[in-house]
């Protein structure tokens, strides 16, 4: 099997990895990639929100699945573009990936699946704002209807801040505030069944405490071992199914992974987002775990031939990743500044490096290239012995005032 991965991130070097790990896979193609995948897979210099772009180089690569990542990419409708010309894509198309480009229509969607999550109100002027502000209360929660790369999201108590962050939006959810842990599932689906992968968790605020601003993510760790008997097949039969039969009814089926981002409240789950891709980091952790070759499952999903008594099979042990960010990440993350340490940080048992927004230059150097620059993966024989191998790899790296999080599975681990 050849398969094209879309996406530049952490995410994507993660999925190269483990597609490289199944036998199955002949070849692993990225687009555009990054340094790190260009040690395990093919890097081809493209605009992966291209849709007639991507259609031409998996046609000339003869790629027999296209695994998209990013969720830009599926809202260009490069999942519709490669379905049309016969190539299996893991992705849905754009409308129905609107699951997660547009919060007014999750809501929608989990309206008529009935599907529990916060109350919510769609706001386009400032009055509505003000409306929902004073219906819900503090903490506020409000959400960017569309895409923001995980960062469209303020939760605060300074409703003044609230305020602003929806002004600056345009259109916006404001919703109630869910109490209790955040728990992260992926189910892979094939239009009409779903499986799940193992739930995570992974930490949003940039700092120590879950203090500072929202993040694309700070680190994550599975398994979950404060997690309730029984709470993948709650989630699996309250939440995703029902959704997935919904956008079926709807005529848009979903294929890909359907991601939910679940709060285990004082009066049960309810459901703070859908993506409609794998989770950065959540991802990271989850396919280290993951010993069921990764190339056949999404495969299965592109072509209509998922199992739905189908359970993967998962390593022993745990996984922990730290995510080491750029000097001003996520405001204004500074690029530029020269990464060392990646070959000490190799030598650490059980750990390894992911590349997420990295580059090389003219002189062959790594440098960073975005705000989260590095996915160091700790694994062990339970959740301390892998945080101790990722916190051991992250000394290891040298990037001129970068920050990370010393908390990641810390309370997990402790118990």
């Amino acid at each position: 099997m050849r398969v094209l991965v879309l996406g530049s991130g952490g995410r994507e070097h993660a999925l190269a990895r483990a597609l490289h790990r199944d036998p199955a896979v002949t070849a692993v193609h990225c687009a555009p990639g990054n340094p790190g995948t260009a040690g395990i897979a093919d890097n081809h210099v493209l605009d992966p929100t291209d849709p007639t772009a991507v259609t031409e180089l998996a046609g000339r690569l003869r790629a027999d699945l296209v695994v998209v990542g990013p969720e830009v990419v599926l809202m260009a409708g490069v999942g519709d573009a490669l379905r049309r010309a016969g190539i299996p894509c893991f992705g849905p198309d754009r409308a129905a990936a609107r699951i997660e480009g547009s919060k007014a229509f999750a809501k929608e969607i989990m309206a008529a699946a009935r599907v529990p999550t916060a109350e919510a109100r769609v706001c386009e002027t400032s009055a509505q704002v003000e409306e929902a502000l004073d219906t819900f209360g503090p903490p506020f929660v409000v959400k960017d209807d569309g895409l923001a790369a995980g960062k469209g999201v303020v939760v605060t108590a300074d409703r003044e801040a609230a305020a602003a962050h929806a002004a600056a939006c345009g259109r916006v959810v404001i919703e109630e505030f869910l109490d209790g842990p955040e728990v992260s599932l992926f189910a892979l689906c094939d239009g009409q069944h779903a499986v799940p992968l193992l739930p995570a968790q992974d930490f949003k605020r940039a700092y120590d405490g879950d203090e500072g601003p929202n993040t694309g993510g700070m680190g994550a760790y599975t398994p979950l071992p404060w997690a309730p008997d029984g709470l993948v097949d709650e989630i699996m039969a309250t939440v995703v199914q029902p959704a997935v039969d919904e956008l079926r009814r709807r005529e848009t089926p979903y294929v890909g992974v359907l991601y939910a981002g679940l709060a285990l409240t004082s009066a049960g789950i309810r459901v703070v987002e859908f993506n409609a891709r794998f989770g950065d980091p959540e991802t990271q952790v989850v396919l280290d775990r993951l010993a069921t070759p990764l190339g056949t499952l999404l495969q299965s999903c592109a072509i209509g031939g998922l199992d739905p008594a189908f359970r993967p099979e998962w390593r022993p042990g745990a996984a922990v990743t730290v995510v080491v960010a750029a000097e001003g990440y996520p405001d204004a993350p500074v690029k530029g500044d020269e990464i060392t340490g990646l070959a000490e940080a190799a030598k650490v048992e059980g750990a390894y490096v992911l590349h997420a927004g990295t580059k090389t230059d003219a002189d062959g150097r790594l440098l960073a290239n975005g705000g989260r620059v590095l996915n160091v993966v700790g694994t062990g024989d339970d959740l301390a012995a892998a945080r101790a191998a990722a916190y051991a790899a992250v000394a290891e790296i040298g990037l001129r005032a970068s920050h990370h999080r010393t908390d990641i599975a810390l309370q997990a681990a402790t118990g």
